[in-house]
């Protein structure tokens, strides 16, 4: 497929970025990573775990198919309402839609994100700086019923992104 190229224009809207990831919360990283693997050919992950900046800790599998990359997410404690607050209460498997996911490549367009989400009066409920590797958002759009992920990331995020995440084609 010949696709047309990218030219992000983020101070007309939010959705005007390359748009490159799909990610889905769960209450069950273990099943869901299951269910992806036996159920719908993504066999390999990337796992991601580590504490929240408010105490709590977070659960992430990330999945390149080609130019797609699949992010399972689950939290728990302080901090984890945004990764999994939108989920039904229920003792049996949940798994939602959460976010898609889109890469800013310049400083311009980090700013022009965060203009236009104050223009167009959306929440950025959660923002993350980590020096030397990637800075984060999330948009908070109600009438999408899901997040939009924004990452800007530096050299070494790229890097890890492209390097460290595996290919499932």
């Amino acid at each position: 497929m010949n696709r047309p190229p990218l030219n992000p224009a983020l101070d007309q809207g939010i959705l005007c970025a390359h748009q490159f990831q799909i990610a889905y919360a769960t209450n069950d990283i273990d099943t869901a990573k299951t269910l992806f693997q036996e159920r719908l050919g993504i066999t390999e992950f990337k796992t991601l775990t580590g504490p929240l900046p408010s105490g709590g800790e977070i659960h992430i599998e990330l999945a390149w198919v080609g130019s797609t990359m699949y992010e399972l997410l689950t939290a728990k404690g302080p901090g984890s309402d945004i990764y999994v607050g939108r989920l039904p209460e229920t003792t049996s498997l949940a798994l939602a839609h959460h976010h898609l996911g889109y890469l800013i490549e310049t400083e311009q367009q980090w700013q022009q994100l965060l203009e236009q989400a104050e223009r167009s009066n959306w929440a950025i409920p959660h923002i993350s700086h980590t020096p030397g590797f990637m800075n984060s958002c999330f948009i908070d759009v109600p009438l999408l019923g899901h997040y939009c992920e924004y990452l800007f990331p530096e050299p070494a995020g790229l890097a890890f992104l492209t390097e460290q995440v595996p290919n499932n084609y």
